[in-house]
């Protein structure tokens, strides 16, 4: 089985902030005239191909629509304060619409949202997450975006207690960046990710319209509630903040809070993209998805009061 969310365009995306690392750098010690060095190769370094016209066209696109965003002051990234308060009862209700629904029919051709009550599905084994970049993506875009994931993953483990390591040895949770060029080609090698997909997933995914800024699918065997893998697609035409806002989303989408609210408050599963990066709030749902007391395969009856009482006990006070 196939779930599938989408971030749309709208109102707001991100406002990112970054840490600038620092090194080190020692100067090199020649070695003695009469040593010979003997030099491993070089890694052939990735092909870089350059974008087409349609792709250039896009990137000149969402440039705009940033820039637009944030002249509207929307994009918040202060994770909500003073004028954002919410309850445990919202909390509890946010979670059961957010967590045990589903953006999209499974069936469905993905074109136009349609809320259906889903069981609680969340990853029961260790997340192998590999960062994977189409040919016409930047090389220092990729250092970049390699190194958004990785500390959000960090993030995402932290409040899940699931294991996250970046590897490229057997992934199950792909995280894609691909430009207009790369993902237009993409659909065979999606078949290959994932052998149970639909022609109408593929089909969407390959032509995804402007308004769909990034996408997660995520599969499980039927039956059952536990995610097996999971893709998350980012357009490589997105400027900075933007990709940060669909890392920030998609993941955490990725992770099991799989449907949007427009009465989650402060929270990025809202479609008013309010807030860009994942908030208290968003901490807090995603910690209720892997509390133990909650069961994988749950339906919104039965995690419903479980959910209320979990909610009260994070928000009681002196609760950290």
């Amino acid at each position: 089985m196939t779930t599938w969310r989408s971030m749309r365009g709208g109102l707001g995306l991100v406002l990112a902030t970054g840490l600038m690392g620092c090194e080190l750098l020692m100067p090199p010690v020649a070695p003695p005239a009469d040593t010979q060095v003997n030099e491993p190769p070089l890694p052939p370094m990735p092909l870089v191909v350059p974008p087409s016209q349609a792709s250039g066209d896009l990137a000149r696109y969402y440039t705009r629509l940033q820039n637009d965003l944030l002249t509207q002051g929307l994009l918040r990234g202060d994770g909500g304060g003073a004028d954002t308060p919410f309850t445990d009862t919202l909390l509890a209700r946010n979670f059961v619409r957010i967590a045990l629904f589903n953006e999209y029919r499974d069936d469905s051709d993905f074109t136009r949202p349609q809320a259906t009550v889903s069981k609680l599905r969340r990853w029961t084994q260790p997340i192998r997450m590999s960062v994977e970049f189409g040919q016409t993506v930047p090389l220092d875009q990729r250092a970049q975006d390699t190194a958004s994931v990785s500390a959000y993953a960090a993030r995402l483990s932290r409040l899940s207690n699931v294991p996250i390591t970046l590897t490229d040895e057997n992934p199950n949770f792909r995280v894609l960046f691909l430009g207009e060029d790369d993902r237009r080609a993409y659909g065979d090698r999606l078949r290959e990710l994932i052998p149970t997909i639909s022609d109408a997933t593929v089909r969407t995914f390959v032509n995804l319209p402007r308004d769909q800024l990034c996408v997660v699918i995520g599969t499980f065997a039927p039956g059952r509630s536990s995610y097996t893998k999971a893709i998350a697609m980012i357009r490589a035409e997105h400027p900075n903040l933007m990709r940060t806002a669909c890392i920030h989303e998609e993941l955490a989408q990725g992770m099991g809070l799989a449907n949007d609210s427009p009465d989650a408050r402060p929270s990025i599963f809202n479609d008013d993209e309010e807030f860009a990066l994942l908030t208290r709030h968003d901490e807090l749902l995603l910690q209720m998805l892997y509390d133990p007391r909650l069961e994988t395969g749950m339906d919104p009856a039965t995690a419903a009061p479980i959910a209320r009482a979990i909610a009260r006990d994070y928000l009681e006070p002196g609760a950290s």
